[in-house]
């Protein structure tokens, strides 16, 4: 009977250690990224790293560089899932193609959140975006308030078949509808892929192609916005004659900003991220968890925690001022 004891001990002690072992254990999130070039996205990666489960040791980055191709990141959520993620966070590259992520992360019993981006589907554990319809309607509007409503513009598109592209589009198609008909004319419409290298060219023949007549440059995003003042600038002409926007408060924009040369509309990388985060370990580790991020105490009553347990997060926009520049760079170092 003492033997019997003794050995029940034994076992009880080593279920207690593995017990111990296993809740000590880092909780694996895996985070898929559509791509790495971009600065956006680079601070996106400087949040998660810098999130206080993640500087303490309790939570487990892996990064995963998508390359700008949906199934690439799809081919990861795979390898994302035999590894054994606790939880996955996309920021998906396609609308629908990126859906498969979702797909594989549910059947895999794996919680999911997606974000800047977002995907159509409602099958996500959770989303932590911004209203993207919303910027591209406060980016445009900011471009068509100093051309007064009148003039011809050109739109620079992200990637054709993103939720960006898509619903900044929209965003911008309203922005210009409230003007009047007739009144604003769309000289161009590409996409020039958020790439700031690409934008540049692109600007380039529409200046020479209508030549003097181009008014307002509207970017989907800050790197084409930024491209499109490069190719004005190479052309010898005076970027404070464009009415110039973009979206992102990327650094450049925001000195551009400060010198009069564009407005942009500050989507916040840090909260997007940072509040997927505490929403995954949410998902992990129950109800018991309370976030670490600052970034609910800073939209404390515009996006509230509701107990990570909401569909949708909504971080809001800024627009980015003469005034506010200065603060969100200084944010930034």
């Amino acid at each position: 009977m003492k033997k019997m004891t003794k050995l029940s001990l034994i076992a009880s002690s080593l279920m207690l250690c593995m017990s111990t072992e296993a809740e000590a254990a880092p909780v694996k999130i895996s985070v898929l990224m559509y791509g790495m070039k971009a600065e956006f996205v680079q601070l996106m990666e400087k949040a998660a790293k810098e999130h206080p489960e993640v500087k303490n040791g309790d939570v487990q980055i892996t990064m995963y560089d998508g390359r700008y191709d949906p199934m690439v990141q799809n081919n990861q959520a795979e390898t994302a899932i035999q590894t054994k993620a606790d939880a996955i966070i996309v920021n998906p590259m396609d609308y629908e193609a990126n859906i498969d992520v979702v797909t594989m992360a549910n059947k895999a019993k794996i919680p999911v959140i997606v974000t800047n981006a977002r995907l159509n589907t409602d099958k996500m554990t959770s989303e932590v975006v911004s209203d993207d319809v919303l910027g591209g309607y406060l980016d445009a509007k900011a471009v068509l308030k100093k051309m007064n409503c009148k003039g011809n513009v050109v739109i620079f598109e992200g990637p054709i078949g993103g939720s960006g592209e898509i619903q900044r589009g929209q965003g911008i198609d309203k922005a210009i509808a409230e003007c009047g008909k007739g009144n604003v004319t769309v000289l161009e419409r590409k996409t020039a892929n958020w790439s700031r290298a690409e934008a540049l060219p692109l600007m380039e023949n529409w200046l020479q192609k209508h030549r003097g007549k181009i008014n307002g440059v509207i970017g989907e995003n800050d790197e084409m916005a930024l491209g499109a003042i490069e190719a004005i600038k190479e052309a010898n002409l005076n970027v404070k004659d464009f009415s110039i926007g973009g979206i992102d408060g990327v650094t450049d924009a925001i000195r551009a900003v400060q010198q009069g040369e564009m407005v942009s509309i500050l989507q916040d990388a840090h909260a997007q991220m940072q509040g997927s985060i505490d929403v995954a370990l949410r998902a992990v580790k129950g109800s018991s968890y309370q976030p670490k991020s600052d970034i609910w105490q800073q939209y404390k009553g515009q996006m509230d925690w509701k107990d990570g347990t909401a569909q949708r997060y909504a971080v809001p926009w800024t627009e980015v001022t003469v005034d506010n520049a200065q603060q969100l760079l200084d944010a930034r170092k």
